[in-house]
């Protein structure tokens, strides 16, 4: 069993990819003090935790309960090691996608995994982790995203208006700490991102890592980084100009690549 185990379900844009990236970079240096499930080894929990967040039904919300279980089920012995589970997508989608207003779904989500583990490791020291970010850059970060990664055609001002509420995620971390019997943290990105790990660093704060070990680890270079603003237009442009769908993400991906975004 996990001597400690810390949920870290987003949100997103608030340099989650950059600590996701400088988990994986460390994972041997931290060895013996964490264990790590990231993204690429939670698909189909992922998938289920989106679809709960889009749907809000019982059997979706069972799903995602049922595959949470089966990863905890599959852990290895790790008595002396605290488990880091984490992934922006684990609370469901970026608000502003479909139908999708806010992160209500992640509260939900969040104290059904928080029961599920507390039961399976009842002498394990739980803890939720959430960074976050100032509203205002939260929600013009999460506009461009979905200009970027989807077909959203809506104006600025008329996204900020819309999903204002969203953006408000110390609300949200409220709601979550209110829901569970365990302790709720969180850093903001406008703090993190000066520390030595950048967004790593508040999380693995709770993991008591040796200072000697600290010391060596290493930042990821920042990720997912915003596009320049012509580029941001064109996407934009392409969005509301371009009705098939195929053709839209092939002008899409032809635009980044002329500006080296992946």
């Amino acid at each position: 069993m996990p001597r400690r185990i810390i949920l870290h379900t987003g949100f997103h844009k608030t340099g989650t990819t950059s600590m996701t990236t400088t988990l994986r970079a460390n994972r041997p240096a931290l060895k013996a003090q964490v264990a790590m499930r990231l993204p690429p080894q939670m698909r189909a929990l992922i998938s289920a935790t989106r679809g709960y967040s889009t749907w809000r039904d019982p059997l979706t919300l069972i799903k995602a309960e049922t595959r949470f279980h089966a990863l905890l089920d599959g852990l290895p012995p790790m008595p002396r090691r605290t488990l880091i589970i984490t992934s922006e997508e684990l609370g469901g989608h970026l608000p502003g996608r479909g139908d999708l207003m806010d992160y209500s779904a992640m509260p939900i989500i969040l104290y059904s995994f928080w029961s599920i583990a507390k039961q399976k490791f009842p002498a394990a020291d739980i803890q939720i982790y959430l960074s976050t970010r100032n509203q205002a850059d939260w929600l013009v970060s999460a506009y461009w995203q979905h200009v970027k990664s989807s077909s959203m055609t809506l104006d600025l001002d008329d996204f900020l208006g819309e999903f204002h509420a969203a953006g408000d995620l110390l609300n949200m971390v409220n709601e979550i700490a209110s829901r569970v019997s365990c302790p709720t943290h969180h850093c903001a990105l406008e703090d993190s991102k000066h520390r030595p790990l950048g967004p790593a660093d508040p999380l693995l704060d709770l993991c008591d890592i040796p200072q000697a070990v600290h010391d060596t680890l290493q930042a990821a270079p920042a990720e997912n980084i915003r596009p320049d603003m012509a580029t941001l237009l064109d996407l934009l442009d392409v969005n509301r100009t371009v009705k098939d769908p195929e053709k839209r993400v092939a002008t899409k991906k032809a635009i980044m690549a002329k500006a080296n975004i992946t």
